[in-house]
C-alpha cells in the first residue's frame, strides 16, 4: 500500500472517532457528521451516492397516494327497465318459435323427400311394366306366325328340286324369325313329360293310359312361350290320366262275427 493511502486511511479513521465522539455528545453534532461523512462518501464514489438516493425518492413518489394510479372504474350496472325486459322475453319466444318451425320444415322435407324417392321407384316400376306388356303384346302376335312356319315344316314334303328350294327358303325365314325372337327373351316350352302345372299349360284332353304316371303331359298340341319370367302363351296338352280298370275297385266281403 502507498503512503498517500496509509495517510488517507488514517484520516478517515481519525474523522470517524470524532464523528462517534460527538454523536455520543450531541446530536446536532451528529447530523452535521452523518452530512461530512456522507459529502465524503460521495466525493470519493462519485455518482454512486446519487444512485443510492434516488431509490429512496422513487420509493417515495410510488407510495404516495397522490400519484398512484386510481384503479379501473368497474361499468356501472343497473337493472333491465320492464320495456327492456318484456323486448328480452319476447325476442326469447320469437327465437323458440323459430326453432319449433325449422324443426317442422326438415321434418318436411324429410317425408317429401321420401314421398319424391317411393314416386320415382313407383314409376319406374310401372314404366317397366308398361314396356313388358307392350312387348308381350306385339310377340303374341307374331306367335301365329311361326306356329304357321312350323305347321308348314311338319306337313310339307318336297317331292322335287323346285319344291325343294322353295322348302329352304321359308325355312331360313323361320330360322332368322326364331333367332330374332329368342336375342330379345322369348323362349319356347316343352312341356312333353312333365308334370301338369296350369300356371303354364293349358289341359285340353285327358288320356288314361298307363305309359304314364296320372298327372304327367302326354302330347302337346301347340307350342307355349315364355318372355323371360312371363307366360306368353299357355301350352295346350294333353294329360295322362288313370287307366279305367285301376278306377274300379273290387266290393270287399264283410267279415262275418264268430257265434258264441
Amino acid at each position: 500500500m502507498s503512503k498517500e493511502a496509509q495517510v488517507t486511511e488514517e484520516q478517515k479513521q481519525q474523522e470517524k472517532t470524532q464523528t462517534e465522539w460527538a454523536a455520543e455528545n450531541s446530536g446536532g453534532a451528529s447530523n452535521s457528521a452523518d452530512d461530512a461523512s456522507e459529502a465524503a462518501a460521495s466525493d470519493e464514489w462519485g455518482h454512486q451516492g446519487k444512485v443510492q438516493d434516488a431509490p429512496g425518492e422513487a420509493g417515495v413518489e410510488e407510495n404516495s397516494p397522490t400519484e398512484t394510479a386510481e384503479p379501473a372504474a368497474a361499468p356501472e350496472t343497473s337493472d333491465a327497465s320492464p320495456e327492456e325486459f318484456m323486448a328480452m322475453e319476447a325476442l326469447v319466444q320469437a327465437n323458440q318459435a323459430f326453432t319449433i318451425q325449422l324443426e317442422e320444415l326438415k321434418s318436411q322435407y324429410a317425408r317429401l323427400a321420401a314421398d319424391f324417392d317411393n314416386f320415382r321407384k313407383r314409376t319406374q316400376k310401372e314404366k317397366l311394366e308398361l314396356e313388358a306388356q307392350a312387348k308381350c303384346a306385339t310377340i303374341r302376335e307374331l306367335l301365329s306366325v311361326v306356329d304357321n312356319f312350323e305347321r308348314a315344316k311338319e306337313q310339307i314334303k318336297p317331292q322335287n328340286d323346285g319344291e325343294m328350294n322353295i322348302h329352304k327358303s321359308y325355312l331360313s325365314v323361320y330360322k332368322q324369325m326364331v333367332e330374332s325372337l329368342k336375342r330379345i327373351g322369348v323362349s319356347a316350352m316343352y312341356p312333353k313329360g312333365e308334370e301338369f302345372d296350369p300356371n303354364f299349360h293349358e289341359a285340353v284332353m285327358r288320356e288314361p293310359t298307363r305309359e304314364y304316371a296320372e298327372g304327367i303331359v302326354t302330347d302337346e298340341f301347340r307350342r307355349g312361350y315364355m318372355l323371360g319370367d312371363r307366360v306368353l302363351r299357355h301350352a295346350m296338352v294333353k294329360v295322362a290320366a288313370a287307366p279305367e280298370d285301376d278306377e274300379e275297385t273290387p266290393a270287399s266281403e264283410t267279415p262275418q262275427s264268430p257265434q258264441e
